[in-house]
């Protein structure tokens, strides 16, 4: 670490992060982070302009789910909080990394009303309801002990966005002339051998059992596998999970637990091991017909302990690190034996799939042709069809390779500057699927996509209005209103900006531009005609396990 710039917080500052491995931020300066910039051309670190805070909040995101390291943003003080709080809303439901450092105003004018400039009468009151803490600086010499709390959030406990604060007379201050210490990251522990002997006495008793696997299992991919095999479980994918097993893995079930077929599999089973899921209502209970009954013994290993006991209460909680106790379980069931978990496995894939509407099948074949195209490409969605019937049903090649925001939090608007973030963070192509409606929520970002050069492919999935909602409206008996959208000329649109594009109204048209797309390793903008993709896809044939 660099000697601190005496007078100069800028540099100080981006030597603290750099500690810690971060070499990426996103940002847009203002005259109240000019000090945080200072230096920052020279620091090493990377920066990535969004064109809107939000859009850097969601780039983060993005880089987070790829690196696994914390997406990093700089904003201003108050419209820059405010505008970055949708995409912390989103990334504390997903349980993403981010760190947000802000300014704010002088602690002398705090709290008097006078209308100083970017003035919020309480940011920090904002930033709590989506962040794991928020704190204001007092002393720049206090910012090493608060990123430590904060890495000691993303590598040791459930990981969600932290902010921090800094006033603008602190920007004053000389940086402490000691370095600080190198820092230290806590690891995540494990369970007590008492109840992980427990839970291992009911996994191998069990002779129908079936493990549900969330988000937070994905750094526990391959161990989490080879743990299903030795008991021959069916694994029940959530959306943040799919890619945990392939798609030709004969446990593998890559089907929302909210559909009949998949909870009547939980509810046939005699064992429950519950690993890195929340077990929330978005993948749970979709249709909102209420929550499954989870069969008992639930064995659950969850991170955070508040969540332990959120949702379903387990019989046999394993509290600590998914990987770290998957790997403690494998190693303690050193013996397996059959339990019929392929065909139960595979009853349940042909019946999910069977019980979806011709258009749900549809939208999986388009995922299916991308994955094929591309299996090591991430799918990143916003909230639009093909995205839906994803989280219904797509078996993703790879952890870590279907994300969206159609879950959680739930916003539009961010495929784009997710996938930006994504490609930047993988140095390697990304697939963004968006609504026409949702992609204007973020068009600016198509700047920011040429700024980045990131590998991004784009794909539009266009029918001019807000497709879901204009669908859910009429099956609510309601007449469709707000939801009829004047859209531009796609292809001219991203012409404009330079980025080559093109039409797609057949699956042959749509196939041929993403395999050219993928050759050319840079930016580029399909149109898709939905209606007509749509027509062709629901005439032809498709099962479960071409999908």
């Amino acid at each position: 670490m660099t000697a601190p710039v005496p007078g100069r917080a800028g540099p100080w500052i981006h030597a603290l992060l750099k500690s810690y491995g971060v070499s990426t931020v996103f940002g847009i300066p203002g005259v109240h982070t000019i000090p945080l910039y200072d230096g920052l051309a020279e620091s090493g670190l990377t920066h990535v302009t969004p064109r809107h805070e939000q859009g850097a909040g969601f780039m983060a995101d993005g880089y987070a789910r790829q690196t696994g390291k914390p997406g990093v943003c700089f904003v201003i003080t108050g419209p820059g909080v405010t505008n970055i709080a949708t995409a912390m809303g989103q990334a504390y439901a997903e349980s993403v990394p981010m760190l947000v450092i802000s300014s704010v105003n002088r602690r002398r004018h705090m709290g008097l009303g006078q209308g100083q400039l970017h003035e919020l009468a309480d940011q920090r009151a904002v930033m709590r309801n989506v962040a794991a803490f928020s704190h204001k600086l007092h002393s720049l010499a206090d910012l090493p002990k608060v990123l430590a709390r904060a890495f000691a959030i993303f590598g040791g406990a459930r990981p969600r966005p932290v902010h921090i604060e800094i006033p603008l007379d602190l920007w004053g201050e000389l940086p402490p002339p000691d370095q600080p210490r190198a820092p230290f990251v806590p690891s995540p522990g494990t369970a007590a051998p008492d109840a992980t002997r427990a839970a291992v006495r009911a996994l191998a008793d069990a002779g129908r059992p079936v493990i549900l696997a969330g988000g937070g299992a994905r750094h526990a991919a391959a161990d989490l596998q080879r743990l299903a095999e030795r008991l021959d479980a069916p694994v029940v994918m959530t959306t943040n999970a799919r890619g945990i097993l392939p798609p030709d893995h004969p446990l593998a079930v890559p089907f929302s637990p909210s559909l009949d077929s998949v909870r009547a599999l939980i509810a046939d089973s005699d064992a429950v091991l519950a690993i890195g899921t929340e077990i929330g209502p978005t993948d749970y209970d979709m249709y909102e017909t209420g929550m499954p009954d989870l069969p008992s013994p639930l064995i659950r290993v969850e991170i955070d302990p508040v969540q332990m006991v959120t949702n379903a209460i387990p019989d046999l909680p394993l509290p600590g690190d998914a990987a770290v106790i998957a790997a403690d379980l494998l190693g303690r069931l050193t013996q397996g034996h059959a339990r019929n978990g392929a065909q139960r496995a595979a009853t349940t894939r042909r019946a999910a799939f069977d019980g979806l509407d011709a258009r749900m099948q549809a939208g999986l074949a388009v995922l299916a042709m991308l994955r094929d195209a591309g299996p090591d490409v991430p799918i990143v969605g916003d909230s639009t069809h093909p995205v839906y019937a994803g989280n219904l049903g797509h078996a993703a090649a790879r952890p870590g390779t279907w994300f969206n925001s159609a879950t959680g939090f739930g916003t539009l608007g961010y495929a784009l500057p997710a996938a930006i973030g994504a490609a930047l963070g993988r140095d390697g192509p990304v697939f963004c699927l968006v609504g026409d409606g949702g992609l204007h929520y973020a068009l600016g970002e198509m700047a920011s996509l040429i700024d980045s050069a990131a590998p991004v492919i784009l794909l539009v999935w266009n029918n001019a209005r807000y497709g879901e909602i204009h669908d859910a409206m009429v099956a609510a008996g309601v007449t469709p209103e707000g939801v009829h959208l004047a859209s531009p000329d796609f292809v001219s649109l991203a012409g404009s900006y330079g980025i080559p594009a093109c039409r797609a109204a057949t699956c042959s048209d749509l196939a041929a531009a993403v395999t050219g797309a993928l050759a050319r390793n840079a930016p580029f903008l399909v149109d898709i005609d939905e209606a007509a993709i749509l027509a062709e896809l629901c005439d032809g044939p498709a099962s479960a396990e071409t999908v």
